[in-house]
């Protein structure tokens, strides 16, 4: 299992648009993803889990990949998060 804790800088934060690239990326790696906000743990290949954190421009989040491809997974799942331009 390997974590990394990420600033979101988008101003629109991850809302639906996001959220729904975050998953394809996500639902595409062999390994299990979670993303961690505020002592919240979800499924991060599930829509309503990532849009239920409601995460905004400044928050801070965990992405964790476990299994198969862990430490790729995160690179990617990180670098898109700090590459998200709208």
């Amino acid at each position: 299992m390997v974590k990394q804790t990420v600033e979101v800088t988008n101003p629109t934060g991850l809302h639906a648009r996001p959220a729904a690239d975050f998953i394809k990326i996500a639902s595409s790696l062999p390994c299990d993803v979670s993303i961690e906000k505020n002592g919240k743990e979800v499924n991060a290949k599930s829509i309503l889990g990532l849009l239920a954190l409601a995460i905004a421009k400044g928050d801070c989040i965990d992405i964790i990949t476990d299994g198969e491809g862990e430490q790729d997974g995160l690179k990617k799942l990180v670098d898109f998060v700090k590459n998200i331009k709208e």
